[in-house]
Formats: C-alpha cells, structure tokens, sequence
C-alpha cells in the first residue's frame, strides 16, 4: 500500500475507533477483540519500508518508541475509559473526558517522534504509525476484556468502574 493510502486507513480506523467510543457499547467477553488490531498489524508488517534502509539503527529506535507510545496509549485509554454492570449482567464502556485527553496526548506525541525523525533525516514510512494504531487497539481491547470479565461475576447492582461511592465487597475498585 502506498503512504496515502496507509494514512487513510489509519484516519478512518481512527475515526470510527473514537466514534464508537465516544458511545456506550456493550463488552463481549467472546467478541474477537484482537482481529482489527491483527489486521492493522499484518497489513502494516506487509510494507518493505517500515524501516529506513540508511539508518537502521535511529529508524528501529523510533519504531520502538511508536510501539511503546503504542502501549502506552492503549493502556491510558482503556484504564480512563467507564465501565459499568447493567442489571441484566450486562457490562458497557464508555470513554471519559480523561480518555479524551490521553488520545490527544498520544497523537501529540507521535508528531513529535515524527518531527525528531525528519530532524534526524530519518526517512519514516506510514507503516510504523499503522503499528503503533494497532497496538494502540490492541492493549486497550484486550485491558476492556479483561475488566469487564473482573466485573461479570459481580452482583447486578448496577455499580459502575469509577464510581465515587465504595465497591461492595468482591467487586473491582477504583
């Protein structure tokens, strides 16, 4: 795939990523929470350029940095995103204002490993970003499985992760 079209992808991902987020939606334990983010991966890992042929070394630091700021974001967002347990057993998320503020402050960051590449002439393919949305994905998939299925078992009280009041007992805390 060329970079524009790369760059297309990652912007549509992104949008509906952050569109759907922006609602309440349903966490399904048995969903395949890991395909989108294999896909992003696999197409990302197709491109010969992700690492520049000239400078191999300050290249692989910087998409090291974008995996790490990768993780680091998904992790950030799924731990600032609201998840709560419907009377029927029910669990939904919903991302926070905080969510909001750590996808700006990843996007914001990945400019400036962008721009200390270009300022180094480290020459940088959209692939690495494709990656680094992946893992982005990814981590914060996979944190939502895994506090939602703290919460199933949990009493139907209708108690929401974050919550000011105290967490009966058995249940997760903020």
């Amino acid at each position: 795939m060329s970079g524009l079209v790369d760059a297309l992808v990652i912007v549509v991902v992104a949008v509906l990523v952050i569109a759907r987020q922006s609602r309440a939606t349903p966490i399904e334990g048995e969903r395949r929470w890991w395909l989108l983010p294999a896909i992003l991966a696999v197409v990302a890992l197709r491109e010969p350029g992700i690492l520049d042929a000239h400078h191999h070394t300050a290249s692989a630091l910087l998409l090291g940095a974008e995996l790490l700021l990768g993780v680091a974001t998904g992790a950030g967002w799924a731990w600032t995103t609201r998840i709560w347990v419907e009377p029927d057993g029910t669990v939904w998320s919903k991302s926070s204002r905080a969510s909001v503020a750590v996808w700006g402050a990843g996007i914001g960051l990945r400019v400036g490993l962008f721009a200390l590449g270009a300022a180094v002439g480290v020459h940088q393919d959209s692939s690495a970003l494709l990656l680094g949305l992946a893992g982005t994905l990814l981590v914060r998939a996979g944190t939502l499985a895994w506090r939602g299925q703290s919460l199933r078992p949990a009493t139907n009280s209708g108690w929401a992760y974050g919550d000011s009041r105290m967490a009966p007992a058995g249940e997760e805390r903020a």
